[in-house]
């Protein structure tokens, strides 16, 4: 009885899509100075949100964080 495993419930329940869809248009630009658009990739305790969770590809995430950074350290973001 102790060996024995737990099973999953939520195994079954979950759908994968094979691609995930960007939250900004691949041909767009970010601006690293447009501080509402940074804003929306940051929670309100500061933290950078993942780009699994905002759905942006691993280039827009690289600057968002460097936007977010910057941003920081000049004092436009707390």
């Amino acid at each position: 009885m102790a060996n024995q495993r737990r099973e999953r419930s939520d195994a079954g329940d979950r759908e994968f899509s094979s691609r995930r869809r960007p939250a900004i248009p691949v041909n767009d630009k970010i601006d690293l100075n447009d501080i509402e658009v940074l804003r929306r990739y940051v929670t309100e305790y500061g933290k950078i949100i993942p780009a699994r969770v905002t759905g942006v590809t691993a280039m827009q995430q690289r600057a968002i964080k460097k936007g977010v950074r910057r941003a920081r350290n000049m004092g436009l973001l707390a």
